[in-house]
């Protein structure tokens, strides 16, 4: 994901700690949502149902999330019923309570039905584009499908949906998943139904509805790609996704593993304060009307690890963010070259030194996210930092083992959840090592190591005499490191490990070298320098 919604976020009251109240007796299987647009285009009427597995006895009280009304924004609910049996029930604080008459037993299934209707704040959003036609757009993340849609908004809880929805003829309609039907409905308007088959968080849904240019121009791996973008726009359209999107789909399907669902569509969504994109499931949303490869790479990895893999929890949002932000780099890699792939690292490391002086003890996996308005923050940690803890695994087990353990995590946890844990112990078994010193020194510790160098050449000796010294505060990371001596015009690599504050290393050299270099093929993540004593 890499998006500016910061005037979504700051819309009052929507700061929500991820100590979310989880019902544990209750897993939500399916939800059909039946929206039609006011003639406002920023009111709607909603009639939702969902498809509820009880998971243990006593549960008495289903509790949905949906925003409450307040200042004219809003959903103001009607009726709640189980098939044909009305239920009582409360809305208040964002909270829709279904009352059960009788509690369900373990595996029982209900379908609940909310008929509703208001104004959203903030996550169904109607705008004009730059050419003055209207369009309107999801935007859930991170928890904002409540404002328009009743369902339990965290990622834990991963359901397959359906959208039905109801606008003018002159609007296309794009959503997640196969489209079912597009049917005239005789009086101006019709209705659009589209289905998703595999399950997703909540915020993953999407729909947009616009006067759209749509085209479907290639099947890779037996998927579709299409293009959503405004009709005006259509050959920026095709210069912008249709070559990206190829190549990653190819390379991700490669390396990871099958795509995940039943297409993949790009689509230029305009939402006031919104850059980047945003990886809805099989319909992704970019910021109108530009998106350089990288984005389109970065949203497209996505699709594996966010959308397919979720985190189980917020403060492992990494998983998405860091997993997405070193697929683009390795999608660079496979089309561009290995220089392309280092020129990107490298350029990612002063953002995160610079971002951990900022947010001086921030990890990279949250500490019981306690505020969702900083569910991203530090930026750079999650993202750029992330990526590197991937690419600094890569370098301690070996391409082919890390390639072999991310094919055998996805295999594992794809439609579901996962943790930190439970990707560190795949990687384990993978490569046969222990990695927990790993995990624990790159991902939940602060600032990233600092390390100073001195080295001089002992011609009696005919050593190279090597101190180094980690300056940052705390205690010392261990850094399996490379150095590179070049003697005669010749490289030489002498591996080491470095894991003191300060420590000395004498190598073996018949003249004196005419360069050290550390770290010389960009495998650690630290600032370095070495000076010549």
């Amino acid at each position: 994901m890499m998006r500016c919604l910061l005037v979504l976020l700051a819309v009052a009251g929507l700061a929500v700690a991820d100590t979310y109240p989880r019902q544990s007796g209750v897993d939500a299987l399916h939800y059909t949502f039946r929206i039609t647009l006011g003639k406002s285009g920023d009111d709607i009427s909603g009639e939702a149902t969902a498809d509820i597995r009880f998971l243990s006895a006593g549960v008495q009280t289903l509790l949905l999330d949906l925003a409450s009304p307040e200042a004219g924004k809003g959903m103001t609910v009607s009726e709640v019923s189980s098939g044909a049996t009305p239920l009582a029930f409360s809305h208040q604080q964002n909270r829709l309570a279904i009352a059960l008459p009788v509690a369900p037993a373990p595996g029982d299934r209900r379908q609940f039905t909310v008929k509703y209707h208001g104004t959203p704040t903030g996550s169904f959003v109607s705008s004009l584009n730059s050419h003055g036609d209207l369009g309107i757009f999801s935007a859930n993340w991170p928890d904002l499908a409540r404002q328009w849609l009743p369902v339990i908004d965290h990622p834990y809880d991963k359901a397959t949906s359906e959208f039905l929805v109801t606008a003018p003829v002159k609007y296309q309609v794009v959503a997640n998943g196969v489209l079912v039907e597009e049917r005239a409905l005789g009086n101006g308007q019709r209705l659009t139904h589209w289905r998703q088959d595999q399950p997703i968080a909540s915020w993953l849904n999407a729909v947009g509805i616009a006067e759209f240019s749509v085209r479907t121009f290639a099947v890779i791996r037996g998927i579709p790609l299409q293009t959503w973008v405004p009709w005006q726009e259509r050959q920026a359209g095709i210069d912008t996704f249709d070559l990206p999107a190829r190549q990653a789909l190819e390379f991700l399907s490669d390396f990871v593993g099958p795509y995940p669902y039943s297409k993949l569509a790009n689509i230029w969504a305009w939402v006031p304060g919104f850059r980047g994109g945003t990886e809805h499931a099989g319909a992704i949303f970019y910021a109108c009307c530009q998106s350089s490869p990288d984005v389109v790479w970065h949203e497209i990895a996505h699709q594996w690890f966010g959308d397919a893999i979720t985190e189980k929890d917020w403060d492992d949002i990494w998983l998405s963010e860091g997993f997405a932000t070193y697929f683009t780099h390795l999608t660079r890699e496979h089309y561009e070259g290995r220089d392309a792939f280092v020129a990107g690292l490298r350029a990612d490391a002063p953002r995160i030194f610079a971002a951990e002086r900022q947010f001086p003890g921030e990890p990279v996996v949250h500490n019981n996210l306690s505020d969702m308005k900083k569910v991203m923050q530090p930026n750079q940690v999650i993202y750029q930092k992330g990526s590197w803890v991937l690419h600094m695994l890569r370098g301690q087990i070996g391409t082919d083992n890390f390639r072999s353990g991310i094919r055998e995590y996805y295999r594992l946890y794809r439609d579901g959840n996962a943790s930190t844990d439970d990707f560190r112990r795949v990687m384990e078994e993978t490569a046969g090592q222990a990695l927990r010193w790993f995990f624990d020194q790159w991902l939940h510790r602060s600032p990233s190591p600092v390390v100073a160098g001195l080295w001089h050449y002992n011609s009696l000796s005919k050593h190279i005499e090597l101190s180094l010294t980690q300056t940052q505060a705390g205690q010392p990371y261990r850094l399996p490191l490379e150095v590179s001596l070049t003697v005669d015009g010749k490289p030489r690599i002498q591996k080491l490990e470095f894991t003191a504050k300060q420590q000395s290393f004498t190598f073996a050299a018949e003249r004196e070298p005419s360069s050290l270099m550390l770290d010389p093929n960009t495998w650690i993540l630290m600032d370095s320098r070495l000076e010549k004593n």
